[in-house]
């Protein structure tokens, strides 16, 4: 199972700029708001992104709340990644805590 890890410590990856951020939002939600850098993973991108990301490459997953994104994350941990942690509160808490770290588009 992967971790889950606090607001306070994803802030500290993010500015470490080492670990890749997906944001497993529907693409509305993407569209109108993400983590800067981050990336969409979507059914439509999955292949494409399990074929060209190195699977010790650290990751760290989003939904909105936190919930969806562990499950995402011990998938991606079951498709061979060594280094995947999920995000406790989502991009909601990340959000309201960090408004600083976002790229917000509507």
């Amino acid at each position: 199972m992967a971790t889950r890890i606090s607001p306070t410590d994803g802030k500290a990856l993010f500015e470490q700029g080492d670990a890749l951020f997906i944001d497993i939002r529907d693409p509305a939600s993407f569209a109108a708001g993400h983590l800067r850098g981050a990336v969409h993973l979507s059914q439509a991108n999955v292949d494409l992104f399990l074929a060209n990301t190195a699977p010790d490459h650290s990751l760290v997953v989003y939904c909105y709340h936190g919930n969806s994104s562990q499950n995402a994350a011990d998938w991606l941990g079951e498709q061979g990644f060594s280094n995947v942690v999920s995000l406790d509160g989502g991009y909601d808490v990340f959000r309201q805590q960090f408004p600083e770290c976002l790229e917000e588009m509507a």
